[in-house]
């Protein structure tokens, strides 16, 4: 066994662990490490109307989604397709923006919500080419463009299409589901698209709700006419390639996926609006630099919009500040094309750290206090400390026992732009962990309480999508040599399940069965449970409930709504309309600390939490119906408190039922010894063993590890 080191390989093997036809590793990484790319709302209708209808400004919803906010008759709507005669479009000037932005790909909207097309498809005459004057290919052209100048090109496809009759109407969550004939038209179109606009490099489906097997069939049909092409995750039902986050979203936490954050210059548009509102320039620029540097910190891909006009005409505003980035990228390209992410894994005030085998990049968003940046932890040989772009700035290192101090050159300033420290090592370095679990004399218990997190985003659709917890690590620290003799303790849940356990960089797949039995909680332990109170309904998704300090006081509003105690002795069904749902509490007094197992039955997504710690969190991947979880509770002694959400999303009713009167038993199963030596570090993680897709969350609460000393 050995310390793991530091470096970029973590992510992709995190990729790699699921069962689930992708993309080579090779174009996984070329994906992910291109980090700055291109998005383009750009439609044959919305951008003429620029968020104007009948004369006034739109101030509702989203500029691109005009027709719905506007209430505009299809019709009507249509007609406007008669004014688009872009004079100023240029794809060559928009292709060579985006390269002299620092871009390396770009995406475009080849059909957003309103189903205009803007491509000569043989599919409807509702496309640029037969209802415009414009009549030219805008996808060809961007395509050629793109050839031309080396950049990577992809698509934007809306699975909602409200121009087709059959499909549903216009809803205000865009979540809809896609009948049988606008299914085959969405493959129909898909296909023209894969098939006569060479090399496409991702496919960026956005909303809609499909069936499990339309996902499965739009993804096969991907890979089978481009195997290289990479599909987003907004196809739903977790049949994405990488995953998308929200709108405009900078995630603090580790995302185990290749992934991507789309962005807008301002969250109230992506499509042109003429009235727009801007703030100062020079505030957009660092808001957008800022983006990326973090976005870059975490390993993800940044895609930032543009939104020309109907003319064609990329805004003035938004082509400087896209110019501006550029020359910034110039500079510090290394600290940001092809890196990985902060190897630290915490937060600084003075910025964001990226890094390679060899380097570590210090990206300063703010003066560090003092001119001094102190980093914990390192271990290796700095040969060389700069400020890229200044060959005369030389920052000093000081090499101490606890951490490392890298004194900034007197007068240097970070205030105007973002500089960056440059560390090189010779023979590379390694991080050690933030969190040490020591193996003194007390018996070890690994679970997801003290477990770091990597995550994935899974969902059916945009609306049901949670942060799903796909991998859990502990680092474990010796005071001396020891043999360790680790039981792995399931329950019910977890069994007939495989687990992908790593020790040391050495996998061992675990099947869940034929485990020793063994009752749980002390025989004479007065466990009381008190009344059952719910509130509600909410608005809200699939989102995690803990947090909390102290009991959440009954008698008190939640969330602006009252709690009700529930006389129901077993399930409770409300009606609810879609992505409502109730949150439960429940008071648990014991008089002593022990366990106790409980089932928990929901419809279509759960998030528990005891005393304010998160345990339970997924959605109902069958689309309807009901779902039911064993859930072990560790009970402190005296007043303990669960809230528990239970979420509609398809259905028309919200389900729970808590049930105590369960098998009270876990099962134990002994693993092979670990020899760990003094002063070792030893990296300890489990996953689930090929799970259906990358993005499954592993939904395994009670499993924990011990580790008898």
């Amino acid at each position: 066994m050995c310390m793991k080191k530091a470096g970029y390989i973590w992510m992709l093997m995190l990729w790699s662990v699921a069962a689930f036809a992708q993309p080579g590793t090779a174009q996984l990484k070329r994906w992910q490490d291109e980090r700055f790319n291109m998005f383009i709302h750009w439609g044959g209708i919305y951008s003429v109307l620029g968020s104007v209808w009948d004369g006034k400004p739109v101030t509702r919803g989203l500029g691109e989604q005009i027709q719905a906010h506007a209430g505009i008759y299809s019709d009507s709507y249509a007609n406007v397709a008669h004014q688009f005669n872009p004079v100023k479009w240029n794809a060559d000037s928009v292709v060579m923006l985006a390269k002299h932005a620092g871009m390396r790909a770009i995406v475009f909207t080849s059909k957003h919500h309103d189903g205009f097309c803007m491509w000569d498809t043989k599919t409807t005459d509702f496309n640029v080419v037969k209802a415009t004057p414009y009549k030219k290919d805008v996808v060809k052209e961007l395509s050629e463009a793109c050839r031309r100048h080396g950049i990577k090109f992809g698509l934007y496809f809306s699975n909602i299409d409200w121009h087709l009759p059959e499909g549903s109407p216009i809803s205000s969550h865009n979540s809809d589901s896609i009948p049988p004939r606008h299914h085959q038209y969405n493959l129909a179109q898909v296909r023209e698209l894969l098939s006569n606009y060479g090399e496409i490099s991702e496919l960026w489906f956005d909303m809609g709700s499909n069936t499990l097997e339309q996902s499965r069939e739009m993804r096969a049909l991907v890979h089978e006419l481009q195997p290289d092409c990479m599909v987003g995750s907004r196809l739903g039902n977790d049949m994405g390639d990488f995953t998308v986050t929200s709108d405009n979203h900078q995630p603090d936490y580790e995302i185990g996926v290749p992934w991507q954050s789309p962005a807008s210059f301002f969250d109230e548009t992506w499509g042109y609006r003429s009235w727009q509102k801007r703030v100062p320039a020079d505030e957009k620029y660092r808001e957008k630099l800022t983006s990326l540097i973090h976005v870059a910190g975490r390993g993800g891909k940044y895609l930032l919009n543009i939104g020309p006009k109907g003319d064609g005409e990329v805004v003035p505003y938004e082509k400087d500040i896209l110019l501006r980035m550029g020359k910034w990228l110039e500079v510090n390209r290394e600290a940001i094309y092809g890196t990985a992410p902060d190897p630290f894994r915490e937060t600084f005030a003075w910025g964001t750290v990226t890094s390679t085998p060899n380097k570590i990049y210090l990206i300063l968003l703010q003066q560090p206090e003092n001119n001094v940046i102190r980093l914990p932890r390192i271990q290796g040989q700095a040969i060389a400390a700069a400020v890229l772009g200044e060959p005369g700035a030389k920052p000093k290192v000081e090499k101490g026992k606890e951490q490392w101090t890298v004194r900034l050159p007197k007068g240097f300033s970070a205030a105007e732009e973002f500089k960056v420290v440059a560390l090189t090592f010779a023979k590379g370095y390694t991080i050690t962990p933030a969190h040490l679990i020591q193996v003194a004399d007390q018996p070890l218990r690994l679970n997801h309480k003290n477990s770091f997190k990597a995550f994935s985003n899974s969902g059916i659709d945009y609306n049901s999508r949670f942060n799903s917890t796909i991998k859990e690590t502990w680092n474990l620290v010796a005071e001396k040599r020891k043999v360790l003799k680790p039981v792995l303790w399931y329950s019910d849940q977890e069994a007939g399940r495989q687990l992908s356990l790593v020790v040391a960089g050495k996998e061992t797949v675990i099947d869940l069965k034929d485990g020793k039995e063994e009752p749980i909680g002390q025989k004479d332990a007065n466990i009381q449970w008190g009344s059952l109170y719910v509130a509600g309904p909410f608005e809200e998704g699939i989102e995690e409930v803990g947090g909390y300090k102290g009991l959440v006081d009954v008698t008190k509003l939640w969330r602006g709504k009252p709690w009700t105690e529930n006389q129901h002795k077993s399930k409770i069904v409300l009606e609810a309309d879609r992505r409502n749902c109730y949150y439960f509490e429940q008071q648990v007094t014991a008089d002593k600390e022990t366990d106790v197992l409980v089932k928990v039955t929901s419809g279509d997504g759960i998030a528990l939490a005891l005393n304010g710690d998160n345990i339970l969190l997924h959605n109902n991947e069958k689309r309807g119906g009901e779902k039911s979880d064993i859930v072990l509770l560790h009970l402190a002694k005296g007043i303990n408190q669960l809230i528990i959400k239970s979420n509609n999303m398809f259905q028309q009713q919200v389900i729970f039922q808590l049930d105590k009167d369960i098998p009270q038993r876990l099962y134990q199963k002994e693993l092979s010894s670990w020899d760990v030596h003094k002063g070792g570090i030893y990296e300890i993680s489990w996953s689930l063993y090929h799970p259906t897709t990358i993005h499954e969350t592993m939904n395994m609460p009670n499993i924990s590890l011990h580790v008898p000393l």
